[in-house]
């Protein structure tokens, strides 16, 4: 936790400077803390980048209490009106997401989320979905989707909560996207009556159990992405089914 009082800055990304900062601060989350490598990641440079960063939006959190006002959270946007013709969503890759790209509605796909270490579990992450829900105020979205992950590749040992995910949180057919067949991972692992609910509850993580308090749901089948140590769960959220209360929770974000 940060031992000091923040000065967040909520913003979406103005240039090449800022884009920059929210790669810096992915490599130092997802390759220097949790073992990702791979083509998107920069080394020399201490960067974790990729094609869709240039032309999508980046909402950052800066906090300009400490030395050089660091981003110390950020998600990554893409509508579907950014898409070239014949483009896919980045999670096309690990995902079939024709329930959503057939439906007609206004689609997000959130994307590289992550948050500082320093400021995990506090208001961090409320300032980032407050300028989230703002953000798909402002465009009309009517769907938000994406990956969420387990940190490691072993399967077995996240049995429990993928389980129980699939069991109490699988989307309805209009919203279920659908593992790959080549990387499809079973979610039904073990039969719900066997799952020790509360400690496969603890083993979600906190962000796919942020999705749940919106009222999110998981998609068929989870993906091992090996390169990135993790794997990798689908995430819907249909605006219109987000409780009330808790759209309150979040109002007055900018972004």
């Amino acid at each position: 936790m940060a031992t000091h009082s923040p000065d967040f800055e909520l913003r979406l990304a103005r240039g090449e400077d800022d884009i920059r900062a929210g790669q810096r601060l992915r490599y130092e989350v997802f390759v220097e803390e949790l073992g990702a490598d791979g083509a998107n990641v920069d080394h020399a440079e201490r960067l974790e980048r990729d094609a869709f960063d240039p032309r999508v939006d980046h909402l950052l959190l800066f906090d300009r209490a400490r030395p050089g006002a660091p981003a110390v959270g950020v998600y990554r946007l893409l509508r579907d009106d950014m898409l070239a013709a014949g483009e896919e969503f980045y999670s096309a890759g690990e995902y079939d997401l024709s329930a959503l790209t057939g439906s007609g509605r206004r689609l997000l796909e959130l994307g590289r989320s992550c948050v500082h270490a320093d400021y995990r579990g506090g208001a961090a992450l409320m300032q980032l979905w407050q300028g989230l829900l703002a953000y798909v105020d402002r465009h009309g979205i009517e769907v938000m989707f994406g990956v969420a992950s387990f940190h490691g590749t072993d399967v077995a040992a996240h049995a429990p909560a993928l389980s129980l995910l699939h069991h109490r949180h699988l989307a309805p057919p209009e919203l279920r996207v659908t593992a790959l067949p080549r990387h499809f991972q079973p979610m039904d692992l073990i039969p719900e009556a066997e799952i020790d609910r509360p400690a496969a509850m603890r083993d979600v993580p906190a962000l796919i159990k942020a999705y749940l308090r919106l009222g999110g749901f998981v998609g068929e089948g989870a993906f091992v992405d090996a390169p990135f140590n993790t794997i990798d769960v689908s995430i819907v959220v249909d605006i219109a089914r987000v409780p009330e209360k808790t759209r309150a929770l979040y109002a007055g974000g900018r972004a």
